[in-house]
């Protein structure tokens, strides 16, 4: 079986690539605008705005995994959302048709739901409140007008919550950085339950829906469970690394006038920073999913939520790999 990962050269497709080539039987194939650092050999040179250059190298391929993504809070112009997260879906359809592959796996968002909603599981109402989320759901409309007319696809949506694991470098990064240099402060009294995926977790599931070899369509949730608060997230980092966190807290008003100022401070400048209004309603937010659905799937995830964490927290923030470091500078 070839797989053909669309946008694989980051650091979920990195940690898939690790995965899948532990699986006998597979080859993988990398299809990125961006070389992988770590699978040059796998990866060929391809962009989701170009369906011609996707069909070329994605030929003899078997199942397709689209990872390609604008994501980040703070693209500009905001139309690069909808370039490629929608237009690359239908660049990707297209490729795909062209070459006979008829099973794909997207990974999608739980931004579809919004913030601060009661636990939504896959029907739920769909209420983006970001061009991100706007963008993943108008992809998800696009992959199902494609379906209704390709019933024999076996295409499979995930929407998984924050993504965390060694080597990222978004903001679960930029919040445990911030607790294991003690520099981190509580906005708000930290009760918001937050969903998380860990990256061990979420490329084996996408292993077991490619192994699995259904017909239909299907959309999944995926959080890693028991959902932590963020005190619990915090706590745990403080006993894994042996560190006394900081209990000082600040009002969530207080926290978002620093959000508007520092919004303010990155138009100015234009330069991108860690802190902004968006990142702070995410940080206060509850952000929890329903996800019966995996579960009754027969998917068992490797690691626990704690566990995950642990290993992230050791391989970045050790003492042992902050002296290393330190050396190497």
């Amino acid at each position: 079986m070839k797989i053909v990962l669309i946008g694989g050269s980051g650091f979920v497709g990195t940690h898939l690539i690790d995965r899948l080539l532990e699986i006998p039987g597979i080859d993988v194939l990398n299809i990125d605008k961006n070389n992988s650092e770590k699978y040059p050999e796998l990866t060929r040179i391809g962009n989701v705005m170009d369906w011609q250059t996707l069909a070329h190298h994605s030929k003899g391929g078997n199942v397709a995994v689209l990872l390609a993504a604008e994501h980040r809070d703070d693209v500009s112009p905001t139309s690069l959302y909808y370039d490629i997260n929608v237009e690359g879906m239908r660049n990707t359809l297209k490729a795909m048709d062209a070459n006979g592959i008829k099973r794909l796996i997207f990974t999608s968002s739980v931004a579809v739901y919004g913030l601060d909603k009661d636990n939504p599981n896959e029907t739920a109402a769909i209420d983006p409140f970001n061009d991100y989320g706007k963008s993943k759901w108008q992809a998800e409309q696009v992959l199902n007008v494609w379906y209704r007319n390709h019933p024999d696809w076996d295409i499979s949506i995930i929407r998984p919550t924050v993504i965390f694991g060694e080597g990222n470098r978004g903001n679960v990064y930029n919040l445990l950085k911030q607790i294991a240099g003690g520099q981190f402060m509580m906005i708000g009294k930290g009760n918001n339950k937050k969903s998380m995926s860990y990256i061990g977790n979420i490329v084996t599931f996408i292993a077991f829906l490619i192994e699995k070899k259904t017909i239909g369509y299907e959309i999944y949730n995926y959080a890693d469970q028991p959902d932590f608060t963020t005190k619990d997230l915090v706590r745990h980092t403080g006993e894994i690394l042996g560190k006394k966190i900081p209990t000082a807290r600040i009002p969530y008003w207080l926290g978002m006038m620093g959000g508007y100022g520092f919004d303010t401070l990155a138009f100015i400048t234009r330069k991108k920073l860690n802190i902004s209004s968006v990142r702070v309603k995410k940080f206060c937010a509850t952000t929890q999913f329903d996800v019966g659905k995996v579960q009754a799937s027969g998917f068992v995830p490797p690691f626990t939520l704690k566990e995950g964490l642990k290993r992230m927290l050791e391989m970045e923030f050790s003492n042992a790999n902050n002296r290393q470091d330190t050396t190497n500078r």
